[in-house]
C-alpha cells in the first residue's frame, strides 16, 4: 500500500513539474507566431505602399531629382537661362599642315652621270628655270651630236629636194627621181624632229636648242665642222619655290631616278583636317574656314576647302578634309599642328542654344536638367541641332527663358541613373 501511495505521489510531481516547464515554451511559440504575423502585416502594408508609389507613372519626360542647396554647392551646380540667338554653326577640327603638292616638285637627273657643280642649298628661293645642278653625262653629249648630225642631213636633203622640185617642173628629171628625193627629205626631217624631242627629254628648252644651233652655224660659217657637243647637262627648276630637301654633293655619281632636290612654293600650304563622320552634314565646299595655331595666339589664316575625302577611316571614323591656306608671310610651316575653324551661316534666326556641357546622355536619350523651384530639377528630353563651337542648337524640348543646369549636370545624371522611379532624393 505504501509503495502504491509513493508511486502516485511521484507521478503527480512529474506531471506538475512538466506543466511548469512547458508553459514558457508554449508562450514563446505563440509570441513568435504573433511576431511573424506582425511582420507579415508590415510587409503587406509595405508592399501595398510600394504598389501605390509604383502605380504613379514615372514620366520619362519629367523625371525629378530633389537636390538640397548644400549638395548643389558641393557638386558645383550652376544654372543659366536658355536664350535665342542669331548664330552660325562652327566646328573646330584638329589637323596638320602639309606642302601644297600642286606647287611642289621633286628634281632628279635626266641621265646617269657625275655631279660637276650645284648652285642651290636648303632654304634658297629659286626662280623658275634657274640652274640647280650640273651633271657630266656622255649620253647627253651623244644626244647633242646625233641631233646636230641629223640637222645637217636634213638641211642637205632640203636643198636637194628643192632643186629636184625645180628640175621636175622643167621636166629635167623623171617623176620617179623627184619622188625618191621627196621621200628621203621627209625621212630626214622626221629623224631631225625626233632627235630634237630627245633633247627636250633631257630638260633642254627650245631656247637652249636655238643657242646650240646658233653656235653650230657660227662654226660652219668659218668652214669648220660642227662639233660642239657639251657633256655637261644643267638641271633647271621647273617651278619657282623654296628648297626644302637636298641630297647631292659635288663629284657624286647619280642615277636618273635619284631625287636631288625638292622645291615647294610655300606661299600656300595644305591644312589636312580630321572631321568625325557625324559632323559631315555641317561641312560644305563653300564653308568659311580659318586656320589657327597655338604658336601664333590671336592670328588667323584664311583658307578654302578644296577636297573632302570620299573615304572614312575604319578605325577613327573620321574623314580627311583638305584646306588651301595662304602663307604669304611664311609664318606657317609644313608638319605644324593646327586647328581649323569651319563656319556656316545658318538661314534660321532666333535659335535656342545651350552649352554642350549641359547636355547629358540618360538611358540612351539626350537630356538637360531644368531647374523648376526649390531644390527640384527635372530631366527634360531634347532634340539636338547644329553644333556651334562649344554649344548646341536645341530644336525641341526647351523654351526660351527656362533655367537649366550648365555646370555639374554630370552629377545629376549619375544620381538620377541610380533612381528606380521618377523621383530621386539626395540628402
Amino acid at each position: 500500500m505504501k509503495k502504491y501511495i509513493l508511486f502516485l505521489a511521484i507521478l503527480a510531481l512529474v506531471f506538475c513539474g512538466g506543466g511548469e516547464k512547458n508553459a514558457p515554451v508554449e508562450q514563446h511559440v505563440q509570441q513568435g507566431e504573433e511576431d511573424h504575423t506582425h511582420e507579415g502585416e508590415q510587409e503587406g502594408h509595405t508592399q501595398e505602399a510600394e504598389k501605390v508609389e509604383a502605380a504613379e507613372p514615372a514620366d520619362q519626360e519629367h523625371q525629378e531629382l530633389h537636390l538640397p542647396p548644400e549638395k548643389q554647392k558641393e557638386w558645383g551646380v550652376s544654372t543659366g537661362t536658355v536664350s535665342k540667338q542669331d548664330i552660325s554653326s562652327m566646328l573646330v577640327l584638329p589637323g596638320v599642315l602639309k606642302v601644297n603638292q600642286n606647287r611642289t616638285a621633286h628634281i632628279s637627273s635626266y641621265v646617269r652621270g657625275k655631279v660637276v657643280s650645284h648652285t642651290a642649298d636648303l632654304g634658297d628661293r629659286i626662280r623658275k628655270g634657274q640652274s640647280l645642278v650640273t651633271i657630266n653625262s656622255p649620253a647627253f653629249a651623244q644626244a647633242q651630236a646625233d641631233f646636230l648630225r641629223a640637222r645637217a642631213n636634213y638641211l642637205l636633203s632640203k636643198k636637194e629636194f628643192e632643186r629636184a622640185k625645180m628640175l621636175w617642173a622643167e621636166k629635167a628629171i623623171e617623176e620617179k627621181e623627184y619622188l625618191r628625193r621627196d621621200a628621203e627629205h621627209e625621212k630626214l626631217a622626221t629623224e631631225y624632229g625626233a632627235l630634237g624631242s630627245a633633247l627636250h627629254s633631257y630638260g633642254i628648252t627650245h631656247d637652249q636648242i636655238d643657242e646650240l644651233i646658233e653656235k653650230c652655224e657660227e662654226i660652219e660659217d668659218k668652214e669648220y665642222a660642227c662639233e660642239i657637243a657639251d657633256p655637261n647637262l644643267q638641271i633647271l627648276s621647273p617651278i619657282a619655290g623654296t628648297v626644302i630637301f637636298r641630297d647631292v654633293v659635288k663629284g657624286e655619281h647619280v642615277e636618273s631616278d635619284k631625287i636631288l632636290y625638292t622645291l615647294s612654293d610655300l606661299s600656300t600650304l595644305w591644312a589636312i583636317l580630321d572631321v568625325y563622320e557625324t559632323d559631315l552634314p555641317y561641312i560644305r565646299m563653300d564653308s568659311h574656314v580659318t586656320i589657327i595655331s597655338s604658336i601664333y595666339s590671336g592670328s588667323q589664316f584664311p583658307g578654302k576647302i578644296t577636297y573632302i575625302s570620299d573615304l572614312i577611316d575604319e578605325n577613327l571614323r573620321t574623314v580627311k578634309i583638305r584646306v588651301e591656306v595662304a602663307n604669304k608671310q611664311g609664318f606657317l610651316k609644313p608638319n605644324m599642328y593646327i586647328q581649323g575653324k569651319i563656319e556656316n551661316r545658318l538661314e534660321q534666326k532666333d535659335l535656342l542654344v545651350v552649352p554642350e556641357e549641359a547636355i547629358q546622355n540618360l538611358e540612351g536619350e539626350k537630356v538637360v536638367f531644368v531647374f523648376e523651384k526649390g531644390d527640384i530639377f527635372v530631366a527634360r528630353h531634347i532634340t539636338l541641332g547644329y553644333k556651334v563651337g562649344d554649344n548646341r542648337i536645341i530644336t525641341q524640348g526647351l523654351s526660351e527663358g527656362e533655367q537649366i543646369v550648365i555646370h555639374g549636370a554630370f552629377y545629376l545624371k549619375a544620381e538620377m541613373s541610380k533612381a528606380t522611379f521618377g523621383q530621386a532624393h539626395v540628402h
